[in-house]
């Protein structure tokens, strides 16, 4: 699409975002010109649909805009806080929507449902993050809870803390979840040895140690897929 040096109320009408979402869908517009639509107006000397290319390119598409908070977003200029806070509401309709597609099943039977339902929110996560889902005797989601976080050393994940948060909500069965921000999510020694003393926990106490996801960059690694559970 043509740069114009004008507001988009200017443009010819078949190039406006908006109308070209109301005739042929949202899903035929470009990501800027989806940006746009939500930005409304641009800068002093760009229209919306230009600032909007210029986030993206930026942070290098959506996900890296959901990253920023919307103090860094109102570094930019054109951007202030409610362009930035409407940006970041659309970001998070667009991951809970995600989550609801794995809610809507009300069961959890594999690990592309985990990834689906903490994905969205841990793979780009700057540090280490551990959480639990916690399981009904039918595989029914009971809770899920961000334990520990940080440096996930072996001695930090703390077996009694989670034991003591399934039998409080009587599970059935438990996935551990944590995240590597290298976007690699093959698992370290310390990660299976971590894995090893946590199954073991709760084989004690008849709890069903269902899976440990570790979510990296657009992909997971499943234990229980690879034998490990």
């Amino acid at each position: 699409m043509e740069k114009y040096s004008f507001t988009i109320k200017d443009w010819p009408e078949q190039d406006r975002p908006r109308e070209r979402l109301i005739k042929f869908g949202a899903d035929k517009l470009q990501d800027a010109e989806l940006l746009a639509i939500l930005l409304r107006v641009g800068g002093k000397e760009d229209s919306a649909i230009d600032l909007a290319r210029g986030l993206l390119n930026r942070f290098d598409g959506f996900r890296g805009l959901d990253s920023k908070s919307v103090s860094e977003l109102c570094e930019i200029n054109g951007i202030g806080p409610a362009k930035a806070a409407q940006v970041k509401a659309a970001i998070e309709i667009g991951k809970r929507m995600m989550v609801e597609k794995v809610k809507s099943k009300e069961k959890i039977e594999t690990g592309e449902d985990v990834y689906r339902l903490v994905g969205p929110y841990m793979r780009d996560l700057p540090r280490e993050e551990f959480k639990i889902i916690l399981l009904s005797s039918r595989n029914n989601l009971i809770l899920e809870r961000t334990l520990f976080n940080g440096s996930l050393a072996d001695s930090l994940v703390n077996p009694r803390e989670i034991i003591k948060e399934a039998l409080n909500h009587s599970a059935a069965a438990i996935i551990f979840v944590h995240n590597h921000p290298s976007g690699d999510p093959s698992p370290s020694t310390e990660d299976k040895r971590m894995t090893e003393k946590l199954v073991s926990a709760c084989k004690l106490v008849g709890i069903n140690p269902f899976d440990h996801i570790i979510i990296g960059n657009n992909r997971y690694y499943s234990f229980a897929d690879h034998g490990l559970m």
